[in-house]
């Protein structure tokens, strides 16, 4: 898996927008405002949401994940040679976890998911 076709998932989802906001190649994916996948300077993993700590506890217990450096318990870091699916899979919930926690007013802006 490469760093293009992680962006391009990325950019798959409605209303997902791209940014840099600390320069240096980042590559931080946004809905709302809100991220929902970050891949650093580095390029070796994508930081993605869970919808818990328990289930992000989960994936690093099984060796899918590693715990996301300067992110919260929930989110984790997937190597970008993981499975071109659960790559596919862990983007798309972490999107929906972060566009779910969005304002309704927020929400009815976006375009439908």
């Amino acid at each position: 898996m490469s760093r293009d076709l992680v962006n391009e998932i990325c950019a798959a989802q409605p209303g997902a927008e791209w940014s840099d906001p600390w320069g240096d190649g980042h590559d931080c994916w946004k809905i709302g405002g809100k991220i929902f996948a970050v891949i650093g300077t580095s390029g070796d993993s994508v930081s993605v949401k869970t919808r818990s700590p328990a289930e992000a506890a989960m994936l690093i217990e099984t060796g899918l994940a590693e715990r996301a450096r300067y992110l919260h318990r929930s989110w984790i870091a997937l190597p970008l040679d993981s499975a071109p699916d659960e790559l596919g899979h862990r983007i798309r919930v972490s999107y929906m976890v972060i566009r779910s926690g969005l304002t309704r007013k927020m929400r009815a802006e976006l375009p439908p998911a």
